[in-house]
């Protein structure tokens, strides 16, 4: 893909919304406790307990071993198919299947481990009101941020672990839902885009064009209709209509 080109994924339900959420989490706390400064490792921790109240959803365990389940199943379906690669299929499933493997051995609620640390939960607590994580607030917090980075890291690490048999498995099923795509070239006259959906199932869109045209696309779908309209945003002013005519790629994605 084009540098220059600029994607917007669009959930079409609630379970790959709490997915991608999901991802964009596991992203944000990697990237920044694997930097030095306490800073970082600050919002590495505000991210950990975001993680904590995404993946609490009752089902989400169960809806990602059903779907890995059912990708199991659908991808033995095509072992014998001479355009697959028997290599890279056995591959998958066997991700699959490791990825089953623990989160079945996953007990109790998930991040239960988080809600048992006192200390983790006051900084919870005191980090949802403004500026409530200060030195004289929480003092063993201020005294854990001045730690060596390499420890502060290796805690982050901890609290981290009990939580990646769910991120391993997103991953699996957004990999496998991303690849099922298939791009259809269209053009928005004068900013705006409709098509009908004529009961079309799908779990998931995107919208990529080229980040030059400086255009926001504004997504409403459903099964019956979709409508797109590009608009023209600037820091401290209102969003007003894109008037030009906006080409991009449409994909639809399905499981």
């Amino acid at each position: 893909m084009s540098t220059s080109m600029i994607s917007y994924e669009h959930p079409l339900n609630e379970r790959i919304r709490t997915l991608l959420r999901l991802e964009d989490l596991y992203d944000r706390v990697a990237r920044f406790a694997g930097r030095e400064e306490a800073a970082d490792h600050h919002v590495a921790l505000l991210s950990l307990f975001e993680v904590l109240e995404v993946a609490s959803r009752a089902d989400l365990k169960s809806d990602l071993l059903q779907e890995l389940e059912r990708q199991k199943q659908s991808l033995e379906s095509l072992r014998y198919n001479p355009a697959i690669s028997e290599t890279a299929l056995d591959d998958v499933l066997a991700q699959i299947d490791r990825a089953t493997t623990r989160l079945l051995a996953l007990s109790g609620k998930i991040g239960q481990h988080l809600r048992d640390n006192e200390w983790l939960m006051a900084i919870k607590q005191r980090a949802a009101l403004p500026g409530g994580v200060c030195e004289f607030d929480l003092p063993s917090y201020h005294y854990w941020l001045h730690l060596p980075a390499d420890e502060r890291r290796r805690d982050l690490q901890g609290w981290l672990t009990p939580f990646l048999p769910i991120q391993e498995g997103l991953a699996i099923v957004l990999h496998i839902l991303r690849d099922s795509g298939r791009a259809s070239r269209q053009v928005a006259h004068g900013g705006s885009f409709q098509q009908m959906q004529g009961g079309r199932l799908a779990q998931m869109l995107c919208v990529r064009f080229d980040r030059e045209s400086r255009c926001i696309p504004e997504i409403s779908a459903n099964k019956y209709a979709l409508n797109i309209r590009f608009t023209l945003q600037s820091p401290g002013q209102r969003p007003k209509g894109c008037e030009t005519d906006v080409e991009f790629d449409l994909i639809y994605y399905n499981l």
